[in-house]
């Protein structure tokens, strides 16, 4: 079965860092391009990060460039997105997606999602 986990996200203080792990089960990430999108209530699913395969091209929403960093780690089948100096509009279901070789920051190129993992920014 395959699937997409998750983890990392909490309750952090403005100006915190978090780091989201996406661990894959079920099929290797290695041809895979990865995404990350992130959802507030009231608001479209919206692209944050996407890596391209085997640590290729990456792209960032503009809200987010130089706070975030997505990387991938294939031996360990996982992708991470570092996030830094977190604000309070961060705040949203963060989750991963990921589609054959490219990275794309459409919502419907995504074939497999995993649930999701809740970051909340807040004093």
């Amino acid at each position: 079965q395959l699937q997409l986990v998750e983890s990392g996200g909490g309750l952090v203080q403005p100006g915190g860092s978090l780091r989201l792990s996406c661990a894959a089960s079920g099929f290797s990430l290695d041809y895979y391009g990865i995404g990350w999108f992130r959802q507030s209530p009231g608001k479209e699913r919206e692209g944050v990060a996407c890596i391209a395969i085997s640590g290729g091209s990456t792209n960032y929403a503009d809200s987010v460039k130089g706070r975030f960093t997505i990387s991938r780690d294939n031996a360990k089948n996982t992708v991470y997105l570092q996030m830094n100096s977190l604000k309070p509009e961060d705040t949203a279901i963060y989750y991963c997606a990921a589609r054959w070789y490219y990275c794309s920051g459409s919502v419907p190129d995504y074939n497999y999602w995993g649930q999701g993992t809740q970051v909340t920014v807040s004093s």
